[in-house]
């Protein structure tokens, strides 16, 4: 259970009740809070000056832990759970928004800088970039529809480049358990005001289940040319080739029999070995932004990008193949004026995005494509129009106000039917508003309150069935959230925190099934109700250049979660007032760093999360489970341009048995997919700056 004794003990020794992460970009001491400016909803301010949960995940936090993955990393946000089916399968869960996912990234808008990141069906190819892609990742929790488009979940903002430019040369090279290696070069060219980066990863695993075998590769060249003091360019090109194996879920009696198995052959079904159960993608993605800034009161910035997916998946069931050839662009006007003591910030503009999708699924016979079952091109038009205006008043007061207009198109033509068919599905959104209101008590802390509607139609992936037919009943998604919060810093900047509560009602909720025969499919689901608390808090225990020990810090992030059906009933099962599957009711997250004059560091993070209802009728849980890991390293300075660093680390040292990625209301059982137990990892890297 939750509350025994030793958890409870960890968690009033490390907790406050604090209710949501905003952690400290790539700084680690909490005194530079104040200084950290994030983009989101357009305002360009400081985290404690702006009126919605968001978290910052920097350098200082991606760098505790195995440089495999950013996983862990975000893992430490509450609210966010990050999952790793198999090596190179990622799944993203903000608030419960995985109960759409059976795998990828749904109903979360991400944007790589300027460039939206997520196609026009609404999947995330997030596991095209490498570890090293990642310079701070902004998380936005809750709809996000006044500037991000449709949505429930949030949105995710990735900032590839450094704030500090130096140019130079950087190798790292990690190693691990299930013979994992990530290599990684990086060459900066140029200046601060024209710069040239060019990175590539190559990663292999073996993985820690049967047929979970991948390797990756990407490569990408970024540039930014500051023209003059109105007008910046940047470019973005990015090549990667991902493969990675697909064991499938297990059955409980599996499950505890072998974690590590693939998914058996079942009757005449051969199973994941036996199918070459696997993915091949290959992404190339091309984008350009610009920044105008017209005269003080007016500025623009216009991005615009290109991408093709080419995806091969040899499943259990089909052999499906599927081409992804999109591009769109977005474009966000800025208007600036004080007003007396009062300023006033106007953000409006425009995002939209084409795709031709065409997707042929045959029968799989051994890893073989058999005979044609299917053939659809998939046309997919979407855009939306937005708008929000920020006053900032005497006094420390802020309101803000946003609407936007969401539009999708997607024409479904089977071209495998004697006679080509062509079915039509529009979804229009109903005007999603978002306010929100902020009051700074003091310099350094803040409350606000906010109500937004968000609005999630189906994404392509969930209206074509993995069988080919089209699911034409799907209705759109539609809530209502209520948040409020507060955050700074006190005791001198020493202590951080971060807190908010949230209720959010949500309508025609999109859940997933799974059929005997392994066919995904999707229906609305009546009504949930998912109430929060959210909590973050760190404490700066050294901050003393100058002794041995010169920085030492302790913090923990809590969620908590109550997520349930309102009124659901299905055929003749009622499923109202059960627990929302996929959603852990209580997770806690703690760590210690320390770092001494001499470059040793050490970082220390335990986990827990409770157990996880894995179906509607709340028959069957994943059980909870305790994690402890930690970082040791030594960094080097061997002058002002040369710099080194050696880690060594462990992963589940409780060497838990656990699932992880777990595939809600699958068919038989097959909820199960085995995490790794104990591992371990090193690294070196190795730095030439030119100042």
């Amino acid at each position: 259970m939750f509350m025994k004794k030793n958890l409870f003990t960890l968690f009033t020794s490390f907790c406050i009740p604090l209710f949501c992460l905003s952690q400290v970009g790539s700084v680690d001491s909490v005194k530079s809070l104040s200084e950290v400016i994030v983009k989101a909803y357009e305002q360009n301010r400081s985290l404690v000056d702006v009126a919605a949960p968001i978290s910052v995940t920097g350098q200082a936090q991606l760098n505790r832990f195995g440089n495999m993955s950013i996983l862990p990393a975000l893992n430490i946000t509450p609210g966010v759970s990050m999952e790793e089916r198999s090596p190179g399968s990622y799944r993203l869960n903000i608030r419960g928004s995985s109960l759409r996912s059976p795998f990828g990234v749904r109903d979360v808008k991400i944007y790589l800088n300027e460039i939206p990141l997520t196609d026009p069906s609404g999947n995330t190819y997030l596991n095209q970039l490498s570890f090293y892609n990642f310079n701070s990742i902004e998380i936005i929790k809750g709809p996000a529809s006044s500037l991000y488009g449709a949505g429930i979940g949030g949105a995710m903002l990735i900032h590839t480049l450094p704030a500090k430019w130096n140019k130079g040369i950087s190798l790292d090279y990690t190693t691990g358990s299930f013979n994992t290696n990530n290599i990684n070069a990086n060459v900066k060219t140029g200046n601060s005001d024209y710069q040239n980066n060019f990175n590539y990863s190559h990663q292999t695993s073996n993985g820690y289940r049967q047929q979970a075998k991948m390797h990756r590769d990407i490569a990408s060249w970024e540039s930014l040319l500051r023209v003059n003091n109105k007008q910046t360019l940047h470019a973005y090109m990015s090549y990667s080739d991902l493969y990675y194996q697909t064991p499938g879920g297990l059955t409980l009696a599996q499950y505890n029999a072998d974690a590590k198995q693939a998914r058996p052959g079942s009757g005449s079904q051969p199973g994941a070995v036996q199918n070459k159960a696997a993915i091949y993608q290959k992404t190339f993605l091309a984008g350009f932004s610009n920044e105008y800034g017209f005269n003080d009161h007016w500025h623009n910035t216009t991005s615009l990008y290109g991408s093709y997916t080419d995806f091969t998946n040899p499943g259990i069931r089909v052999y499906e193949l599927r081409k992804e050839p999109h591009f769109g662009g977005r474009s966000v006007f800025e208007y600036k004026k004080q007003i007396g003591g009062s300023s006033l910030q106007l953000n409006f503009g425009t995002e939209a995005q084409k795709g031709f999708f065409n997707t042929r699924d045959y029968g799989n016979k051994l890893g073989v494509a058999d005979s044609l079952q299917s053939d659809d091109n998939l046309n997919i038009w979407q855009y939306m129009v937005f708008a929000q205006a920020d006053l900032k008043l005497p006094h420390g007061w802020t309101v803000t106000g946003g609407v936007s207009l969401n539009k999708l198109s997607l024409q479904l033509i089977h071209l495998s039917s004697r006679l080509s068919t062509t079915q039509t599905k529009v979804f229009k959104n109903k005007l999603p508003p978002h306010i929100a209101v902020l009051k700074k008590i003091n310099k350094n802390v803040s409350v606000y309150a906010s109500v937004a509607r968000g609005f999630s139609p189906p994404t392509v992936s969930e209206v074509l069935r993995s069988d080919g037919l089209f699911g034409t009943n799907l209705q759109p998604e539609d809530g209502i959230d209520y948040e409020a919060g507060i955050k700074g810093t006190v005791l001198h900047n020493k202590l951080y925190f971060d807190i908010s509560g949230f209720f959010f009602d949500l309508k025609n909720t999109i859940v997933q099934r799974i059929d005997t025969n392994g066919v995904y499919y999707y229906v609305n689901a009546g009504s949930t109700k998912q109430n929060g608390i959210e909590t973050y808090a760190s404490y700066q225990l050294v901050d003393a250049p100058h002794h041995f020990i010169n920085s030492a810090k302790v913090w923990s992030s809590y969620a908590w979660h109550d997520f349930h059906y309102g009124n659901f009933k299905q055929v003749n099962s009622d499923f109202s007032k059960n627990k929302l599957p996929g959603a852990a009711p209580n997770v806690v997250v703690a760590g210690l760093d320390i770092t001494s004059k001499a470059g040793c560091y050490i970082n220390i993070t335990y986990n827990y999360v409770d157990k996880i209802a894995l179906n509607d009728a709340n028959s069957a849980y994943a059980s909870s489970y305790n994690l402890l890991g930690t970082r040791l390293g030594y960094k080097k300075d061997f002058n002002r341009k040369i710099n080194a660093e050696i880690f060594v680390g462990a992963d589940n040292l409780f060497d838990t048995k656990y699932s992880l990625g777990n595939d809600i209301n699958a068919a038989a059982g097959r909820y199960y997919n085995a995490a790794p137990k104990r591992n371990y990892y090193a690294g070196i890297s190795f730095n030439f700056n030119k100042k």
